[in-house]
């Protein structure tokens, strides 16, 4: 558990007007997409039974952030970062909209889906930088800390709430769930143009190579950054099972669309309380050494949730899973934003989201590629054996990484 030495005030960030409507925001914005997520992966594992569509939900999600990633980043800098995630936003609740009408049509097959998840991944890919670096513009430096805890509690909220939510939704109509996923997106958007604009240092170099990629220049020279962001990537992209909960709520837990939530939604009923302890406790001591710790347990946890074949054991495992997360999460996320200077950030986040999508959507491709070819089982199992072994590497490969104290930045 995270060391700490005094309490601080666990509300400080929503005493901040700009930063609540953005926090409600992002909320939103979260819970209608954890409810299209699990409405998706069950309506085309209804279609196919085959695990290798569920892993093609999570490509059709990650490539646009892959192929756009320079494109993202330099807007997030350049342009209005309120008005990018807006924007953003919209188009996902169109989107649903149109999941809503095709499924009211009758679908025979995946691929209209697929067409619209890559829509969603387009919306994503500028929502991501914008989001992420619009939270520093909106607080002080001293309530940086505070406001990511609370970020990363709203995404947990979300996804604990939102997958049960999606699964009985699903279960009455799936057209339910895609029209509640609108209306939530749709007040997302809502919210967050009513943020009064904040400051913002914007670069104004004219466009080049140099400058698109001067967010990959400047994690690859911050070693920290660099190792922090990069043991997320392989340890979630290796160790990530989220893809494969329809062939175990379905095939191997034998039950149904509510069951399916409820394992979606464990790992953040687990993160949460996480997320709130740190809120209140930052990490002061041993930031590093805890990090890899956690990463460590996130793959051991996994490995358990591989072998159940008892929902009571499969959630706990998960709930698990999702705590020793919520501690790589925070390092991470309070590194990037202390440590990246307000011009580039946008660019840098653009990076790091390809690196959470790599390990997130990608990973899930992995996990439904791997299932295919050895089964659920053994891909679930081997993926979490693999994430012990990443922490272990890391830690001897980013000594600096693993003898970092504290969460301060350099800027």
């Amino acid at each position: 558990m995270p060391e700490e030495t005094e309490t601080e005030d666990r509300f400080a960030a929503f005493r901040n007007r700009r930063f609540l409507r953005y926090w409600l925001s992002r909320f939103a914005a979260t819970f209608a997409t954890q409810i299209v997520i699990v409405s998706v992966g069950w309506q085309i594992y209804d279609i196919t039974r085959d695990p290798w569509d569920l892993g093609l939900i999570g490509l059709c999600q990650f490539a646009p952030a892959l192929f756009l990633v320079l494109v993202t980043g330099a807007a997030a800098d350049r342009f209005s970062r309120r008005r990018i995630m807006g924007l953003a936003v919209f188009a996902e609740g169109l989107g649903t909209l149109v999941l809503l009408l095709l499924t009211h049509r009758g679908l025979a097959a995946p691929w209209p889906i697929f067409q619209i998840l890559i829509l969603f991944g387009i919306a994503r890919a500028f929502f991501g930088p914008a989001s992420q670096s619009l939270v520093v513009n909106l607080v002080t430096r001293e309530e940086l800390p505070n406001a990511i805890a609370w970020n990363s509690s709203s995404w947990q909220i979300a996804a604990i709430v939102g997958p049960v939510v999606g699964g009985l939704l699903y279960g009455v109509s799936p057209m339910a769930a895609y029209g509640v996923g609108a209306v939530l997106f749709m007040a997302a958007g809502g919210l967050v143009t009513a943020i009064e604009a904040p400051a913002q240092r914007r670069f104004s170099e004219p466009t080049s190579v140099e400058t698109l990629v001067a967010g990959f220049r400047f994690i690859w020279h911050e070693k920290i950054v660099l190792g922090a962001i990069s043991l997320d990537l392989f340890a979630v992209l290796l160790g990530g099972a989220v893809a494969l909960m329809p062939v175990y709520a379905r095939d191997i837990l034998d039950a149904g669309p509510f069951a399916l939530g409820l394992l979606r939604a464990a790992p953040g009923i687990g993160a949460l309380p996480m997320a709130l302890f740190l809120a209140a406790h930052p990490i002061r001591n041993h930031a590093g050494a805890i990090m890899f710790i956690f990463v460590g347990l996130f793959g051991a946890f996994t490995m358990v949730f591989g072998l159940s074949t008892s929902i009571w054991v499969s959630v706990p495992a998960l709930m698990l899973m999702g705590a020793s997360d919520m501690i790589s999460v925070y390092v991470r996320e309070t590194l990037m934003q202390l440590w990246t200077p307000d011009d580039v950030r946008g660019r840098v986040n653009a990076v790091n989201m390809v690196f959470i999508g790599a390990s997130n959507e990608l990973g899930e491709f992995r996990a439904g590629g791997m299932a295919r070819l050895i089964g659920a089982v053994p891909a679930v199992v081997l993926g979490g054996a693999a994430t012990i072994g990443v922490a272990l590497a890391w830690s001897r490969m980013f000594p600096e990484l693993r003898r970092a104290q504290h969460l301060r930045g350099r800027h």
